[in-house]
């Protein structure tokens, strides 16, 4: 769990420099990512999220607290879905459905890029851990956050990019397979939130070798970083 696993609970200003990191991170995170895929219906003739306010950086329009809360307890969270009328795309219902579900991961790739900037060239330094926050310079700290906003939207986009019901990566699958394929893979989209919701239990209780969630992001992640970093 995020939290009551990050060995923080009995050092009140390390843990309150995580909380306040993940807040920051997943508000940069969650609002980038939920206005991009109203900016790209938007782009595409579909104007219900914008005429429902969502077409905002504003986190109020977008977080869900529920989902938020969830994100620090265990690591797993959601934002409010940004609504689409899929048949009001110009690109039509599939190619505009996917087009608009990548916009989101997108987004969170793009912030962590340009967190990674200041990092990779050496423009700001960070101290190494959480623990160390109190004998920390005010740049270290800074180093800090910044890689916390690049980390944690490393994370999002490559969670959102799994292909399962309701993430986006499923929404992009469907629309790039070709016909009878794609209504295949669409007729299993009522199945996607149990699957979804056992691959995460199984990350928290199962041993390594079955834990698919821990194991994607260990290798996409890892690979992404060394790209980045």
């Amino acid at each position: 769990m995020l939290i009551f696993g990050s060995g923080l609970i009995d050092n009140p200003p390390a843990l309150i420099a995580f909380l306040l990191a993940v807040s920051v991170a997943l508000v940069v995170g969650l609002s980038f990512h939920e206005c991009c895929h109203a900016w790209m219906a938007k782009e595409l003739g579909d104007d219900t999220a914008a005429r429902q306010g969502r077409l905002t950086l504003n986190p109020v329009a977008h977080i869900d607290p529920f989902g938020a809360l969830m994100m620090f307890l265990i690591g797993f969270g959601y934002a409010k879905p940004t609504p689409v009328n899929p048949y009001r795309l110009s690109l039509g219902p599939k190619a505009g459905s996917a087009l608009v579900a990548v916009a989101g991961p997108v987004s969170n790739f793009v912030i962590a890029t340009l967190c990674a900037i200041p990092l990779r060239l050496g423009w700001i330094d960070a101290v190494g851990s959480f623990e160390g926050i109190t004998d920390a310079s005010g740049e270290e700290i800074l180093g800090l956050f910044i890689f916390f906003i690049l980390y944690i939207n490393v994370v999002l986009g490559i969670f959102n990019l799994i292909p399962i019901h309701p993430l986006d990566g499923f929404k992009v699958l469907v629309g790039i397979l070709p016909g009878e394929l794609s209504r295949q893979v669409q007729s299993l989209a009522p199945y996607g939130p149990g699957i979804l919701m056992t691959l995460i239990v199984v990350s928290w209780i199962a041993p390594p070798q079955y834990n698919v969630l821990g194991r994607i992001f260990d290798t996409v992640g890892t690979a992404v970083f060394r790209l980045l970093l």
